[in-house]
């Protein structure tokens, strides 16, 4: 049997705010222009860079509210880590020439410019825990918010194993 993936894994700065529409059936879908960047050294040594901007389609569906999601939390700058997989469409434009593109829909959204609360994962299965751990947790809510005198062994964790 042959097996096959269709995986993109994307982290990089939002080129402009999302842009969320609703299709004819009542769905949302939310687009994101997304750049990602390299850097090298040429052959004299000076420094290059290039930048890539992609396409990232998030929709409402089966579960998921990613649009939801980044029209309510993303905005131009932020860094982002989006996986998902990578689609080709063509269509016919209003002067009947044929249009390509090449998209990235995601199924996973985390923000990695939080607003000092450290990093937010949403996909459809992140989305039920966090329903699940916000009502068991209404009950701790009323104590206040946490900091970090609450936990001083936290600032002395050693981030060494962090991929970035």
């Amino acid at each position: 049997m042959s097996r096959s993936l269709n995986k993109v894994i994307l982290i990089g700065n939002l080129g402009a705010d999302p842009e969320v529409r609703s299709t004819s059936n009542g769905s949302r879908v939310a687009t994101l222009s997304l750049a990602t960047s390299r850097q090298w050294k040429n052959q004299a040594g000076e420094k290059q860079e290039k930048t890539e901007w992609h396409r990232i389609v998030l929709w409402n569906n089966k579960g998921s509210t990613l649009a939801d999601i980044a029209e309510r939390f993303c905005k131009k700058g932020d860094k982002i880590y989006i996986e998902g997989s990578i689609e080709y469409r063509s269509w016919q434009d209003r002067e009947g020439q044929t249009r390509y593109t090449t998209e990235i829909t995601a199924r996973e959204l985390i923000m990695l410019s939080g607003k000092g609360d450290g990093a937010e994962t949403y996909t459809p299965a992140a989305k039920a825990a966090a329903g699940a751990s916000a009502g068991a947790g209404a009950g701790g809510a009323a104590k206040g918010k946490e900091s970090f005198e609450d936990f001083p062994e936290a600032l002395d964790a050693e981030d060494d194993d962090l991929p970035f």
